[in-house]
């Protein structure tokens, strides 16, 4: 794991604590940080949609798929 030295308010830090549920300030920032990945990767997903070609047809896929026998 690394180690950041970084300055916040003690006031944001408290608030976050208290949004997140957690019990450090160490806890806090790491569910903050987790949480905008997830969200940012939510967005890259959602901007792709609609934007991806599919040869195979779905009925294709469900009936011909030969290792479902």
């Amino acid at each position: 794991m690394a180690r950041a030295t970084i300055t916040l308010s003690n006031d944001l830090l408290d608030e976050l604590m208290t949004a997140v549920g957690a019990k450090s300030k160490t806890a806090a920032v790491v569910i903050a940080i987790k949480d905008e990945i997830r969200k940012r990767k939510i967005e890259t997903i959602k901007a792709a949609a609609g934007n991806m070609n599919f040869d195979i047809e779905a009925d294709d896929l469900r009936h011909k798929d030969e290792r479902l026998g």
